[in-house]
């Protein structure tokens, strides 16, 4: 049996990366974590869900403060804000949660940790920075850049991506967002809160493609009446940099074309998997440009080898990441057989309000050609919500023909919160009458989930056989008022 350094080896300090290295660490397995960057923590600490989050909710804050009334309150000036206090915020946050994903921290747990561009030299093997590195099991979890359209001029125009965007010296009186991703119309309502003018350019005819075109359109709807403006159905030309200003032409949707101004540009048109650079093709392990080809044990086509995180190209998620860095080390490490799922996984885009989803959509259930019917509830039937001033959303449930939640989607305050106890209801198989009898405490949100439920139910409790039979076993006179 060959002897090597390591008993597994990890290329990439991001969520993936880094729940391997903790797992098999403290599963007492010798382990060697590479990240390329000077720091741990990958593109979500970073660049991505933790400073675009609070981002988010200083935005809100702000939209708050300028619009007090609302609330019962008189109105005040609100000053426009300096981006540089934003990006301080943003840096204190980073840094209070980078402590637990300091080298300190993992060196305690027994994993080492090393900086510097890693590539394989042979199938167990890297080089990194002059030396050799072997390991018996290989992750790859080196995450994922933002991709850069083939925009004519956009290669001598000056834009920006999430890297680049949370660490601003002043807010831009101007924003055009190419992409209607979560990335984009997450920063999009956000600078549009700050007081930048925003538009975003989206290909297709809805916003959040992934997502059914009702909730998706709510979300636009109020974005809109924030201010933000939209060209759906519209293809980005060329770009040109005016100096003070960025020049975009697009075509729009009725075949027309149409010139944007503005003093920056976001490039928010998906992602791309990092495995430049790492040697893949010198050792056979196959891959394209969305990501590594894995079976659903996350292998390669070289079973020692594994990939995890954004690498994989399916739910580019933190929470993914940490999902499937348990799926390699149950294979790897514990040598126990354990497949991905994703029927069940669940997402957020956050934007105010929040529109979370788990399971099939509409969208998704047409296209796999499940029978389904459709229960919803407004938020604005929900007592909380109207004291917390929202009026604007809904939840939706998804049921297959065996009347089985198979999706839900939530449009409303606090949507990604109120999902975990679908999340927990659907993974554990819970009975729509245990969540419609159960006890939620009055006035909440999470009500709203009791509510769809019981809906549901009442069609069948309160159906007119089951009052046919009361009035037959006890006697039970009927209506005592008709309108």
């Amino acid at each position: 049996m060959a002897e090597f350094d390591f008993d597994i080896g990890i290329l990439g300090g991001g969520s993936a990366g880094l729940t391997v290295a903790a797992g098999a660490a403290q599963f007492g397995a010798k382990t060697l974590l590479i990240e390329k960057e000077r720091k741990l923590g990958g593109d979500c600490l970073h660049y991505g869900c933790v400073p675009s989050k609070t981002l988010i909710r200083t935005a809100g804050v702000y939209h708050l403060m300028k619009n007090p009334e609302k609330f019962g309150l008189p109105r005040g000036e609100a000053h426009r804000p300096d981006f540089r206090d934003i990006s301080g915020r943003i840096r204190e946050v980073i840094s209070s949660i980078e402590k637990h994903d300091s080298p300190e921290r993992f060196c305690k747990l027994g994993a080492r940790v090393e900086f510097g561009q890693a590539h394989f030299t042979d199938e167990h093997s890297v080089a990194l920075n002059g030396k050799r590195y072997t390991a018996k099991y290989w992750v790859i979890a080196t995450g994922s850049s933002p991709a850069v359209p083939p925009i004519e001029g956009l290669d001598a125009t000056p834009f920006l991506t999430n890297k680049h965007l949370f660490s601003l010296d002043r807010l831009p009186e101007s924003m055009v967002c190419l992409g209607g991703g979560p990335i984009s119309i997450e920063m999009a309502q956000a600078f549009n809160r700050l007081g930048t003018r925003v538009t975003v350019v989206e290909r297709d005819s809805q916003i959040l493609g992934k997502e059914d075109a009702d909730m998706a359109g709510l979300v636009m709807d109020i974005l809109e009446a924030e201010g933000v403006a939209f060209h759906l159905s519209s293809s980005v030309i060329r770009a040109r940099d005016l100096g003070n200003e960025r020049e975009v032409t697009i075509k729009t949707g009725d075949g027309g074309t149409m010139t944007l101004r503005a003093e920056v540009i976001l490039v928010a048109i998906g992602r791309v998997a990092n495995l430049e650079d790492l040697g893949l093709e010198g050792i056979g392990v196959e891959f394209d440009r969305r990501g590594l080809k894995l079976d659903t044990r996350l292998r390669t086509n070289h079973k020692h080898l594994y990939g995890a995180g954004d690498v994989t190209g399916t739910y580019q998620f933190t929470h993914a990441a940490g999902y499937e860095g348990g799926i390699v080390l149950s294979n790897a490490l514990l040598r126990l057989p354990r497949k991905t799922d994703y029927t069940l996984f669940p997402w957020c885009t956050f934007t105010d309000p929040e529109l979370a989803s788990i399971g099939v959509n509409e969208k998704r259930a047409k296209e796999r050609g499940i029978p389904y019917s459709v229960w919803t509830e407004e938020f604005r039937d929900n007592d909380r919500s109207l004291t917390e001033g929202y009026e604007t959303g809904r939840i939706k449930m998804i049921l297959d023909e065996k009347e089985k939640p198979v999706g839900v989607q939530i449009l409303g305050p606090h949507a990604g919160d109120l999902l975990n106890e679908w999340v927990a209801v659907m993974n554990g198989r819970v009975r729509l009458s245990s969540l419609a009898s159960a006890m939620h405490p009055y006035p909440t949100l999470g009500e709203i989930n009791k509510k769809v439920a019981g809906d549901f139910l009442s069609k069948k409790i309160f159906s007119p056989a089951v009052k046919k039979g009361l009035r037959f076993l006890f006697g039970l006179k009927g209506r005592a008022c008709t309108p």
